[in-house]
Parts: C-alpha cells; sequence; structure tokens
C-alpha cells in the first residue's frame, strides 16, 4: 500500500530505486563534508587557530561578525557598542574582498585537486555542477580573474604585507 505522504516525507522509508532528490543529496554532502574536515582537521583549538591570524579579523571573519550582531545570533559584550551605520557600510565595503579571497581559494583547491589527479567529473560532483565541462569552465573564469585581480592589486597586496607585518610586529613586542 502505497504511502499517502509527500515523496520527501522523512517518515517514509527509502525506495531504493528513487532518483535521489539532488538538493537534499548536496545538503547531506555539505554536512559530512563539514563534519569530516572538522573531525580530522579542526577537532582542537590549535587545529583551528592554524587559518587565523591572531591579531587580525579576516574580510569574511568581520562579515559574519557584524551579521551576527545584528540578526541577535551573537551578543554584544558588556561595554561593547551598538552595531552602527558606519559598521554596517565597513562590512559591506568588505564583501568584495572577502568574495576574492574566496574565488582565489576555489581556484586554488581546484588547481590541486587536478594536480593530485581528480578529474573534471569528480570535481563537477564535488562543487554541484552538471557536467565536467562546466567545472573546467568554472576553474578557467576564476584563475583569470585570480590573474587580473593580482595584476591590478599588487600595490595593494604590497599595502596589505606592510600592514600584516606591523600587526605581527605588534604581537612580538607585546603590544
Amino acid at each position: 500500500m502505497s504511502s499517502a505522504n509527500s515523496p520527501n516525507d522523512p517518515t517514509d522509508s527509502v525506495d531504493p530505486f528513487a532518483v535521489p532528490d539532488p538538493d537534499q543529496a548536496r545538503v547531506q554532502r555539505e554536512y559530512a563534508s563539514l563534519f569530516r574536515i572538522a573531525e580530522r582537521h579542526a577537532a582542537t583549538d590549535e587545529q583551528r587557530r592554524r587559518q587565523v591570524h591572531p591579531m587580525v579579523l579576516a574580510p569574511h571573519e568581520a562579515i559574519r561578525l557584524v551579521t551576527f550582531l545584528l540578526s541577535g545570533a551573537a551578543l554584544p559584550e558588556e561595554g561593547e557598542p551598538e552595531v552602527d551605520r558606519s559598521d554596517i557600510l565597513a562590512a559591506l565595503s568588505l564583501v568584495p574582498r572577502a568574495r576574492a579571497e574566496m574565488d582565489d581559494l576555489e581556484a586554488g583547491l581546484l588547481g590541486m585537486a587536478r594536480g593530485r589527479g581528480l578529474t573534471w567529473q569528480e570535481v563537477a560532483f564535488g562543487l554541484g555542477l552538471g557536467t565536467p565541462q562546466a567545472a573546467r569552465q568554472r576553474y578557467e573564469r576564476l584563475a583569470g580573474r585570480s590573474a587580473a585581480a593580482a595584476d591590478a592589486g599588487a600595490g595593494a597586496a604590497d599595502a596589505g604585507a606592510a600592514d600584516t607585518a606591523a600587526a605581527d610586529a605588534a604581537a612580538a613586542s607585546g603590544r
């Protein structure tokens, strides 16, 4: 006897012959991916701190912090000023930089994945894209953007390196 419930109802038993819902499969892969990486590479505080600069917020961290404070997902500490218009505009100003950094990370990861022998089909699956051609085109687009940004931002990168060096020096001197 068939169930009157919807096909996505979790109370129904899984039909091994039904075509899986791609959105549901993607959500399950994302969860499994986060759990796997956290368990293998971020299980301790020391492991989690490896990618974070102790003195400087990364653009995505600043955006997330302002968003969390505005939404109430994070509460301000006693004496901390409320998020104001300038904080919101500052966070919005960081969005293009955070997006560019994510593009650079993705292009680098895709290049390393290919260097480790992953096929474009496997890369497409990991990214949730339909075809190997779409994955390759995405990589070429990201790599092109990263190269153009590197050419345009050489002076900005020098200034950013100086800021990081100054923060490192301040941390080393105990300030």
